[in-house]
């Protein structure tokens, strides 16, 4: 993956924040800097327990995360916490702590991997894992632990098919996690033979973007491959209930909730029958200001626009690699 600056070429993902979330920091408490502390709160490594390197990216930028670290730091989390289920939401608090407070320029996950590793047995293993799947895991406790409960109600003045196929979102569980990551697709499904047109709501954390090119391509290149619509044919067939049989259909996707966070991730496994290969196209992608719009359901089109904030890479190939992370500072305003 390529952009304006000097960037690996080789990634698992982006992470976006909205541009009007970048004040949070300012809410932060703040220690008076001594000789023993890292030069900036927050600057702060991870040690590797050992092909732990998975773990230590995805942590450095849920870690990075503005209102994600208003949330720990001030401790709003603790009364949100479920106390059968609060271990890895503690572990995960203590180690932000020692991140952004503590007096040293590395600290030990140690914790918080085995908090997680109670639960997700594989993690505790000396062995490479996969950091989406790592990063899926983390975000689901993190939920688990903090979500409160909400009744739904009925929305009687929504009216016509435009209302119906993007009314708002109303769930019954929200936490931090879903306030910032989570938002929502909306499928228009189209029955080719009767012409009949349906919805189809899915909640997201993570979008798994294809990669249209071998060479090189924009993110928004990316974007619109994932938006673009699509016909399902042959054993792909979608059932219709108003012909009654499965039919070929017409999909096409669009987002109607945007989530304050946005994680992409880039599809660079390919798999075609029995051959699998890694795609190394080099991704051009903007450091601020990446327009969702085109892709925002039109009635509640609300023209979102992201900052870059965070970006794993990933090196090596399907046998075995590397990851890293680059991580925005709101004190140093550098990468």
């Amino acid at each position: 993956m390529t952009s304006q600056r000097s960037l690996p070429a080789d990634d698992f993902g982006i992470y976006y924040v909205l541009a009007e979330c970048t004040d949070y920091y300012d809410t932060l408490p703040v220690k008076e800097a001594d000789g023993s502390q890292p030069c900036f709160q927050g600057v702060t490594g991870l040690r590797n327990l050992g092909n732990t390197c998975y773990m230590n990216a995805i942590l450095q930028c849920l870690c990075s995360i503005s209102p994600l670290v208003e949330y720990f730091l001030s401790g709003k989390y603790i009364t949100a916490l479920q106390n059968d289920c609060s271990e890895v939401a503690t572990a995960f608090a203590y180690l932000m702590t020692n991140m952004w407070l503590g007096d040293s320029d590395c600290v030990s996950p140690e914790i918080f991997r085995s908090a997680l590793g109670n639960l997700y047995p594989a993690f505790t293993k000396k062995t490479q894992q996969d950091a989406q799947e790592f990063l899926i895991y983390v975000l689901n406790e993190l939920h688990e632990a903090l979500k409160k409960y909400h009744y739904p109600r009925r929305r009687s003045h929504e009216k016509g098919s435009a209302q119906r196929c993007c009314r708002k979102w109303i769930t019954t569980e929200t936490s931090v996690i879903t306030q910032l990551f989570e938002g929502q697709l909306n499928y228009s499904i189209v029955c080719l033979k009767c012409e009949k047109c349906t919805y189809k709501n899915e909640v997201f954390t993570v979008l798994s973007l294809p990669i249209p090119s071998q060479y090189e391509c924009s993110l928004q290149d990316c974007l619109q491959c994932f938006f673009q619509q699509d016909t399902l044919t042959w054993n792909n067939q979608i059932h219709c209930s108003f012909c009654e049989t499965k039919q070929e259909t017409a999909v096409r996707a669009g987002i109607s909730k945007a989530p304050k966070i946005i994680i992409f991730h880039l599809k660079r496994f390919d798999i075609q029958g029995t051959m699998k290969r890694k795609l190394r196209t080099d991704i051009h992608y903007p450091l601020t200001n990446l327009d969702l719009t085109p892709y925002i359901c039109p009635i509640f089109r609300k023209y979102p626009k992201y900052n870059l904030c965070a970006v794993v890479n990933h090196f090596g190939d399907l046998d075995g690699g590397h990851y890293t992370a680059f991580c925005k500072n709101s004190f140093t305003q550098a990468w």
